[in-house]
């Protein structure tokens, strides 16, 4: 009997051994983090990247990802910025591989309803997409008057009008639920 061999044959199957636990192991951990990750942080590995989004209304939009909140994303296209409510998303193409949580507790706390605000109180004129479109259906166009917690009010006007009470053709009452995007034209800042 070879001594040298039968402890060389032993120490090769330990280490082996070792090696394979230690790749559970890994395995385990990428698992209970993969578990944790949010489809935020999921977005904000993929920011500055361009994305490819397909809504539920079976519409599909393209541009650079710009910014992920809790629960909704910007697009960037070459003449819009677009708001999506995660909720309104079949899939994404075009994501990385990285997840990047976000570390300012104020910024997470961002979510589609401040977005909205912020918009209503700059009287920004918008094209609202529903989630019931039809893919010919270009949204309606106007000026947000009101942003309840889970609605907004939006005032229709045509193309390039102000908001005054005689160029509103009618205000309609959209749930966020029913929302599928927000567009808006890009404007040079002041």
């Amino acid at each position: 009997m070879r001594w040298d061999a039968l402890f060389n044959d032993m120490e090769a199957q330990f280490a082996e051994g070792d090696r394979l636990s230690m790749e559970a192991e890994i395995s385990e951990r990428a698992r209970v983090d993969a578990a944790g990750l949010c489809l935020a942080d999921r977005l904000r590995g993929s920011l500055g990247t361009i994305v490819k989004v397909h809504l539920v209304s079976g519409a599909f939009l393209e541009g650079t990802l710009t910014f992920a909140g809790a629960d909704a994303f910007v697009l960037n296209d070459k003449r819009h910025q677009v708001l999506i409510p995660h909720g309104a998303v079949l899939r994404y193409a075009g994501l990385g591989r990285f997840s990047v949580g976000e570390p300012s507790a104020v910024r997470s706390r961002i979510g589609l309803s401040n977005a909205l605000r912020a918009l209503a109180r700059d009287r920004w004129e918008l094209t609202v997409t529903l989630r019931g479109a039809d893919l010919e259906d270009s949204g309606v166009t106007g000026v947000i008057d009101k942003v309840g917690r889970d609605y907004i009010d939006l005032a229709a006007l045509r193309h390039g009008e102000a908001r005054r009470a005689l160029n509103v053709g009618q205000v309609s009452t959209i749930p966020f639920s029913a929302l599928a995007s927000v567009r808006s034209p890009f404007r040079s800042e002041m």
